[in-house]
């Protein structure tokens, strides 16, 4: 057997001959000193993030060029030598192990060993780039003594929350899901735990006049709160919306998130608007924020003084069309009326600013359940999330868009993301939830809404929005149990429909129904068209159906936009009357 050392042998050999070893362990002490120091002080320095990426590059091209030169020369009393190989090493010329060297060498892992303790058990840390993702921004406080500016102070918080929203590297809660610690006895970290956010944004407003007086802290709240930055500022009032992007660059700095070039972009552009014009627009906003029929004539009244007072501000304008968009969903004027305004208002916003979120948002859904050109809304619900990715009715609406085309994942996806952005606004909810029925996802709608029940049993929205997935799954009992708390029929009606269910059954419930609804007035049983179609489709009556949708179609219905969804698509998809209109439509035809 030969007693000739292996190759792998013969070369560790080499590298404790040659002290590469030890001059790797010293250059790695040293290096990991550097890059500790440089993780401490560039962010003092307010040296960009990818600085410290730098150095770390850096050193580690070092250490390559560290093993080369110890493996290639070696430091001796004349100075620096070629190693020679070991072959024409004479044995009085090798060296003995140097105690220096095996100090330093004992000494670099040391100081390495205390150095990565000390990171994971010492003092407090720096904050670094994606310790936070997530925040909200809690209602503004209104010291100003004048309860009278609420709506002003309320359109403060909507305008940050909104220019804050630009930022695709943050997850920034909706006002709604924020609005419910208003007054609330909740530390920082209670608040964020529930929503489930990194960062609690809050805000004091002092005064409003001709001068906003404005204090703005955040705070970090994991493991414990710690107050990351705060600042005062006192603004002309016209010049409020420089104010929100000037804010919104200082909390993406403080946090440490990066902006994209398009971000830096949106919030380097300035615009001065009329005071007067400012305050109509604020009282827009808190009335169409109400989002019910009596508040949609105030909020367009105030829209549109603030467009005569400033016809230079887009925002206004683009409010007008979501107001006059309003009128045709609450059925006060018929969508044929009420398509002319919205798209003057809308063409007028986007002339005024290209970049406008909000009217790229109401550009897609004006394009989607007015127009019905699928094409065109995808393209502006795309434009308004690259303009304002965390606006959670964009996400939602656009979810509606995709199941609308028949793509349920991306769907799905949409509106998961949607509902993480405001989990606590009641139209998200029902967004969310029809999403998931429209999709086939029944059960998963059952739980979610049997979940909102437990805390609010008489939720008008889940009781309604049950009832088909209900139906659909087969549960009969549980779907009559919610008829009865949703609908506003007399007692006598009711009772008769339960009768009809209890002897004979839910097809008999149904026709009961029907019979009700053509002997009492409208007051007593009513029914609107879309749930008579619901309840058409239940008996199978697919031609009474498509007579629903004939007149749906010639009226602009918002609903004619689904009708490729399910369960009607999946159920009807061999009737010649649906795929006529289908394809009259442009939406997905069944699959041979």
């Amino acid at each position: 057997m030969s007693n000739k050392p292996s190759g792998l042998s013969r070369f560790w050999k080499e590298v404790k001959r040659r002290n590469v070893h030890r001059s790797l362990a010293i250059y790695a002490g040293t290096a990991f000193i550097i890059l500790e120091a440089a993780t401490i002080i560039f962010p003092r320095w307010d040296l960009p993030d990818w600085s410290i990426d730098l150095v770390l590059w850096l050193l580690i091209l070092g250490a390559v060029i560290n093993v080369f030169v110890a493996w290639v020369f070696d430091i001796t009393p004349q100075g620096l030598e070629k190693t020679k190989p070991i072959e024409e090493v004479a044995e009085s010329e090798k060296r003995s192990d140097s105690k220096g060297w095996k100090a330093a060498t004992y000494l670099s892992l040391v100081v390495i060993i205390a150095l990565i303790v000390l990171n994971t058990v010492g003092g407090p840390k720096q904050l670094q780039a994606g310790d936070i993702q997530s925040l909200v921004i809690l209602p503004f406080d209104n010291f100003t003594g004048d309860d009278q500016l609420e709506y002003f102070v309320s359109g403060m918080h909507s305008s940050l929350i909104g220019d804050m929203g630009r930022i695709g590297g943050l997850r920034v809660l909706g006002k709604t899901s924020s609005n419910k610690y208003q007054d609330v006895d909740l530390s920082a970290p209670e608040i964020a735990k529930e929503l489930e956010v990194d960062a609690v944004v809050e805000a004091t407003v002092m005064c409003v006049g001709d001068s906003i007086c404005l204090q703005v802290r955040v705070l970090s709240v994991f493991p414990e709160e710690k107050q990351l930055w705060i600042a005062d500022y006192k603004e002309e009032k016209g010049q409020i919306l420089n104010l929100y992007n000037h804010i919104t660059k200082q909390i993406a700095d403080e946090v440490k998130v990066g902006l994209t070039a398009g971000e830096e972009r949106q919030l380097e552009e300035s615009r001065t608007v009329d005071p007067a014009a400012l305050d109509a627009y604020m009282k827009g906003q808190y009335y169409w924020e109400l989002l019910n029929r009596d508040s949609v004539q105030r909020t367009l009244e105030y829209f549109q003084l603030a467009t005569e007072l400033d016809p230079e501000w887009a925002d206004p304008w683009a409010g007008l069309a979501l107001a006059w968009g309003m009128f045709s969903f609450y059925e006060i004027l018929p969508a044929s009326s009420t398509n002319s305004m919205k798209t003057k208002f809308l063409n007028r916003a986007l002339e005024l600013n290209p970049n406008s979120a909000k009217a790229h948002f109401v550009n897609a859904t004006h394009a989607v359940w007015s127009e019905w050109d699928w094409e065109k809304g995808e393209q502006e619900f795309l434009k308004s999330l690259e303009l304002n990715p965390n606006d959670a009715l964009t996400r939602l609406y656009y979810a509606h868009l995709l199941m609308i085309l028949r793509r349920p994942d991306e769907a799905l996806q949409q509106a998961t993301l949607g509902l993480e952005l405001d989990p606590l606004k009641g139209i998200v909810h029902f967004l969310y939830s029809m999403v998931l029925i429209h999709t086939g996802n029944y059960q998963t709608a059952i739980d979610f809404f049997e979940k909102i029940l437990l805390t609010k049993p008489d939720s008008p929205l889940a009781n309604s929005s049950i009832l088909l997935p209900y139906y659909l799954t087969g549960d009969y009992e549980k779907w009559m149990q919610a008829w009865i708390r949703k609908v506003k029929w007399s007692d006598e009606a009711k009772a008769s429909v339960v009768g009809a269910f209890n002897e004979e059954g839910h097809i008999a419930a149904i026709v009961e129904m029907f019979s009700l609804n053509e002997k009492y007035s409208p007051e007593d049983c009513y029914m609107s068209d879309g749930i008579k179609m619901i309840r058409y489709f239940h008996l199978n009556n697919y031609e009474r159906v498509m007579d629903y949708y004939d007149k749906m179609y010639e009226t602009i219905s918002v609903d004619m936009a689904y009708l490729a969804t399910s369960p009607i698509y999946e159920q009807m998809k061999d009737n010649a009357r649906y795929l006529a209109l289908l394809k009259k439509m442009k939406l997905p035809l069944p699959k041979d």
